[in-house]
């Protein structure tokens, strides 16, 4: 019996680790949780919103590396990258915009190597994610009776989140060969949430769509979280136009400084058709927190009370005055009686 009350607390408090730890981990369980939910430091998206009311800076500061090959190449840059997210009308709807601002060295090889400089907006995308499935698990902890039950994995954990992504990329180029397309982007966001400590984020985005440069991409990463304020992720991502691909592979860590702030850090090796390089950062993420939960109301069997069952009609004004001369009257009649 004491084995099993122990075990009951330990489990208790592993809850409690994991419930201050959402941010890192990404195990988000609703919209809006009372620790910060970043995206950062990688470049997958989560399904679930920031929640109403919340509103949330992600920022990062950004070195990129890579060899010089023949005709033109970006050989290094640098800037910050912002990602602002916000929610309005609903928990599972989230508005956000992503600005990048970079100075990149352009290198030409040929007989000889030459370069310049150019700085300015490297992209400005707007877009929106709506949850359209959020997958539910069984709550474990309560099981005290069966060691072998409360450890058996949930296969519903194979089953993923689910949430839709459009935006707009407003004209703004992303790279050397791309003209200022104003062109649609898509994408599904997905997440497994495999144990309440490791995750895997899965997004798959169709871009520029309808410009002449239409590119697929895809982004694959998973996380772990080690103790109640650090995590860990390994990443991948590639993307694919009918010219080149590109792709990196890269991990990083964050840390949660109080609740609304957390630190991260990541480094990346880059790859593509003609050329290899490497990718670091570092940055912060904050958070405007303005959230007010609903209040149910409960029966005494603990059932939700439909608040439209009990709407109380508004008097007119006659009425309501005519009441009052009614009451005064019944007042003096009953001091006569006494």
């Amino acid at each position: 019996m004491t084995f099993f009350i122990n075990t009951y607390f330990v489990t208790k408090l592993k809850k409690f680790w994991i419930v201050l730890f959402v941010l890192l981990s990404q195990t988000l369980f609703a919209q809006y949780t009372n620790i910060i939910n970043s995206n950062r430091p990688g470049f997958s998206e989560s399904p679930y919103s920031v929640g109403t009311k919340v509103y949330q800076l992600e920022t990062s500061l950004l070195y990129e590396s890579t060899d010089i090959h023949p005709t033109f190449s970006k050989s290094q840059s640098y800037g910050v990258d912002f990602l602002f997210r916000t929610s309005f009308f609903k928990e599972k709807l989230e508005f956000n915009l992503n600005l990048a601002y970079q100075n990149e060295q352009i290198s030409f090889q040929n007989i000889f190597n030459s370069s310049y400089y150019k700085n300015g907006i490297r992209k400005l995308t707007i877009g929106a994610k709506y949850l359209i499935y959020e997958q539910k698990y069984k709550d474990k902890s309560k099981e005290i009776r069966s060691w072998v039950e409360r450890n058996r994995f949930d296969f519903k954990r194979l089953i993923p989140t689910v949430a839709a992504y459009v935006g707009i990329n407003t004209g703004v180029p992303d790279d050397v060969f791309v003209t200022n397309d104003f062109s649609p982007k898509a994408g599904v966001l997905l997440q497994n949430d495999l144990s309440d400590n490791f995750n895997i984020i899965t997004n798959l985005y169709y871009d520029r769509i309808g410009t002449e440069l239409p590119e697929f991409s895809y982004i694959v990463t998973a996380t772990y979280s080690f103790s109640p304020r650090w995590s860990i992720f390994i990443e991948n991502q590639t993307l694919f136009d009918k010219y080149k691909y590109q792709s990196n592979i890269g991990s990083g860590i964050a840390f949660l400084y109080n609740r609304n702030i957390q630190i991260n850090s990541s480094v990346r090796l880059l790859a593509d058709s003609s050329t290899s390089g490497f990718y670091s950062s570092v940055g912060v993420s904050y958070r405007f927190d303005r959230h007010v939960d609903k209040i149910t109301k409960l029966d005494e069997n603990g059932t939700p009370i439909d608040d439209k069952k009990f709407k109380v009609k508004k008097r007119k004004f006659f009425n309501r005055l005519f009441g009052k001369v009614r009451n005064v009257f019944s007042k003096k009649s009953k001091r006569k009686n006494s």
